[in-house]
């Protein structure tokens, strides 16, 4: 049986559990990790993680943590803010230019990873070099990007919703304003972007449908010659298939897909 395990910023991976502990969601577990152990949470089980997992060869579950393992787990808690507040200043101090993200400790203490962003690369040598004497573990630098940032600090869209990237997103798609346009959306940058200030990931959500449906139906500023005269479109329903054509101020009417087809087409914008 395999087992999805959540750890610190939204990071899961799946786990296979050869001696088959019996687990809930919400149970933690202690996992095999690179050169270590590490803790997590039990987030998912069942089939559904075969399809997830791929071609990936999976690390074992070690065993269930014991009271004492769970006083480690939250006391490491506590050094990851310490750990924070040092390299924050050091960073500050050498006037390097980037964001100190989080803070990530493993479970056995063997290793500390700090996450941040940067707007390009930075030379961390010798930052890396003043945190190992300062812990005396192994140290990792970590540069993610401002998606993966929203990621592992969470929050909510607009929509009232956890963020999609801290829920069920696990990679991230190139998203233009392209999606927005195609969809009909103005293109307000306040209320295209979410709160890592990039274009909104549920933009391509239903990007294909829309595309599907706009194929069918004439683009906006089209003209057809109609039995009323010719018309302009002016809206079009993608949901309904529905078109309205524009004849004079006073006049609009609105057809379908059906009736639209006895209409000739005059001309077309271009294809952006």
């Amino acid at each position: 049986m395999m087992v999805e395990i959540i750890f610190k910023g939204e990071r899961k991976d799946i786990y296979a559990n050869p001696q088959e502990f019996p687990f809930r969601p919400g149970d933690y577990a202690i996992v095999e990790a690179e050169k270590g152990e590490d803790l997590g949470v039990v987030n998912q089980l069942g089939s559904v993680l075969e399809r997830k997992k791929g071609d990936a060869v999976l690390r074992n579950i070690l065993r269930k943590p014991t009271p004492r393992d769970l006083d480690i787990y939250r006391h490491n808690r506590t050094r990851e803010f310490e750990a924070y507040q040092i390299c924050r200043k050091r960073i500050a101090e050498t006037g390097l230019e980037m964001k100190l993200v989080g803070v990530e400790y493993q479970f056995d203490g063997n290793k500390v990873t700090f996450y941040f962003t940067a707007e390009k690369r930075v030379d961390f040598r010798e930052l890396v070099k003043y945190l190992a004497n300062v812990f005396k573990v192994r140290i990792e630098l970590r540069q993610i990007g401002v998606r993966d940032e929203a990621k592992r600090i969470g929050g909510y869209g607009t929509c009232g919703r956890k963020l999609c990237c801290t829920t069920f997103l696990k990679e991230f798609e190139p998203i233009t304003t392209q999606c927005a346009k195609e969809q009909n959306l103005p293109l307000n940058p306040q209320k295209l972007s979410g709160l890592c200030g990039r274009l909104l990931c549920c933009l391509m959500y239903e990007r294909d449908f829309y595309r599907r449906q706009m194929s069918k139906l004439p683009r906006v500023e089209s003209r057809f010659q109609t039995p009323l005269g010719e018309g302009r479109v002016i809206h079009v329903d993608v949901f309904n298939e529905c078109i309205t054509l524009f004849f004079t101020p006073e006049k609009q009417e609105t057809f379908d897909l059906a009736e639209m087809a006895n209409f000739t087409l005059i001309s077309a914008p271009e294809t952006e």
